[in-house]
């Protein structure tokens, strides 16, 4: 099939991955809840958008949007769509809305994906990938432009639900460092050493260089915000039920958000152990 892609959804992630396709010369529309006039082939809907391409990428906050997208789209969708769709939802989420896209005569491949704002600007995102084999070969081009590896991990609920698995260990990770650093720091003990020796611990992780520069400067620019991860680990605990990792970091995510840190880097939890 032609390569004529749309993203819908122009957020911290979806912005930078219409930047990438422009540049490759494949992006023929966009589209975003609140225009954007520096959007590249900006489009004033969804169905608009679908009309001028063929594969479309949705990329936005939750699954309310995500339903309200394809909403819109049910009436533009025909055989020669694929919607790729990278949002972190739920597994029933993805179910239900295969269901719609596929009623319609389109494709439909879950793509949800790990790798905040600079892994994106790096294309170096890694997406775990739902659906047919054959489907996801047909789109592994333009999505090997965006990203540094594809698992294909089964079915879209699967996707979804790895999605969410991976997630919790990052917001428990980000808890542990923080309270880890807070505990450092109250005993009088400078950053260069702290990072030092955890550098030669086995808690070292890939969360923990990202992070590092953040929490030494105090710095909660968004790469992925406090408010997306609590939403979803609320996906999982909806999708699972109760499990103790879940309920302490529900607990602490929407402590921070309630202190004013919704917007802010997940790392900005580190401000609710001062």
């Amino acid at each position: 099939m032609s390569e004529r892609v749309a993203v819908l959804g122009l957020g911290i992630i979806g912005s930078v991955w219409a930047r990438h396709l422009a540049d490759d010369g494949v992006l023929t529309a966009s589209w975003n809840r609140t225009p954007r006039s520096e959007a590249p082939c900006g489009f004033d809907t969804p169905r608009a958008a679908a009309a001028a391409a063929d594969i479309l990428i949705v990329v936005v906050a939750d699954p309310p949007a995500v339903q309200a997208i394809l909403d819109d789209l049910q009436s533009t969708l025909e055989p020669r769509h694929v919607v790729i769709q990278s949002s972190t939802i739920g597994p029933a989420d993805s179910t239900r809305f295969k269901t719609l896209v596929e009623g319609c005569g389109a494709c439909y491949l879950e793509a949800p994906f790990t790798g905040s704002k600079p892994a994106a600007e790096a294309r170096q995102v890694v997406y775990y990938c739902g659906g047919e084999a054959s489907l996801l070969q047909a789109m592994e081009p333009t999505l090997a432009r965006l990203s540094g590896h594809l698992f294909h991990v089964g079915s879209a609920a699967q996707a979804c639900t790895i999605k969410l698995a991976m997630n919790l260990q990052i917001a428990t990770l980000n808890e542990a460092l923080c309270e880890a650093l807070s505990v450092a720091r109250r005993a009088g003990i400078d950053d260069d050493t702290f990072f030092a020796c955890m550098q030669k611990n086995a808690a070292w992780s890939g969360l923990a260089a990202l992070k590092e520069p953040k929490l030494r400067a105090g710095d909660y620019a968004p790469q992925f915000s406090v408010k997306h991860l609590l939403k979803d680990v609320r996906l999982l605990e909806a999708a699972v039920g109760s499990l103790p990792a879940v309920e302490m970091t529900v607990t602490q995510l929407a402590a921070a958000a309630q202190a004013g840190w919704a917007e802010a880097d997940f790392s900005a939890l580190y401000e609710l152990l001062k």
